[in-house]
């Protein structure tokens, strides 16, 4: 495939689903969840009353990116019928230049190394995206790209797209393309709580390296009943998953979205590094 990946052999059964069903639409599996999120909630207002300035989506970055050490499957992507698995974790989003309906979007991957916890993701996070709203830079990678094809008319705009398609499933793309691209990236990550929304199923594409995409709803109040009758409210955020069923199976799946909420159970774990090894 590339630098950026490494081929992975998989078993003659697992071959020939991915021979009979060979797009990410036919192998679309959803998972929606609500998380119990209010030891996390807790922890971000401690943090800020330290002066320490985390947002739930930094907090959720840093649990996904620590579940996909823990669990490398959740890395890997099919292209060409062969199974490949990143040789990095790259968490991606669209963010909007300004808070208008008109505005543009652009977008962003965080590389996220074996050593980097809430501090140095939220960090990271922050500094892309006032790069794209504040400093105004000059585009560069696929957004550039992007702008460029966008404007082009029809007739010489989708042969290009078209071929894309074909390079990028054999590999053959330059950085150009697929630099600062969410479709190749470990998973594309939606914050719809900032916008009042609710997790949604979202689907995959075909085109590029990416297997799962993730959007985490609004955090609402929610009201539960004790074993002695007694009544509390609890902060809980819905959780979506939209996963390519060819990587794993769904058991693997269901453990890595249990490992998210034992996370979250124990914000503290958010400060050690993402590739610390995690028991549930």
């Amino acid at each position: 495939m590339s630098n950026s990946a490494r081929r992975v052999r998989v078993d003659s059964l697992k071959q020939c689903m991915i021979d009979l069903k060979p797009t990410r639409k036919e192998n679309e599996v959803y998972i929606n969840q609500n998380l119990d999120v209010t030891k996390l909630v807790r922890y971000i207002e401690e943090s800020k009353k330290n002066g320490i300035h985390y947002t739930y989506f930094h907090a959720f970055l840093t649990a996904i990116a620590k579940v996909m050490y823990n669990r490398p499957y959740l890395n890997r992507f099919i292209a060409n019928r062969h199974m490949y698995e990143h040789n990095e974790v790259l968490l991606s989003f669209a963010a909007k230049v300004s808070f208008e309906d008109s505005a543009e979007e652009m977008m962003l991957v965080v590389p996220i190394e074996e050593n980097d916890n809430i501090e140095s993701i939220s960090r990271k996070t922050a500094e892309i995206v006032d790069k794209v709203r504040n400093v105004k830079e000059e585009k560069a990678g696929a957004n550039n790209v992007a702008d460029m094809l966008g404007k082009l008319p029809n007739l010489i705009r989708v042969p290009i797209m078209g071929l894309a398609g074909f390079f990028g499933k054999h590999g053959m793309l330059p950085k150009s393309m697929t630099d600062n691209n969410i479709y190749f990236s470990s998973m594309i990550i939606s914050n719809l709580g900032s916008i009042k929304c609710g997790a949604i199923y979202h689907n995959l594409a075909d085109f590029g390296t990416c297997s799962s995409l993730t959007t985490i709803g609004e955090i609402v109040n929610e009201k539960k009943i004790n074993d002695d009758g007694t009544e509390e409210f609890r902060k809980v955020c819905s959780f979506g998953v939209t996963i390519d069923e060819r990587i794993a199976d769904g058991f693997y799946f269901a453990r890595s979205v249990q490992m998210i909420d034992h996370i979250l159970q124990h914000p503290e774990m958010l400060e050690e590094p993402a590739s610390s090894k995690i028991t549930v």
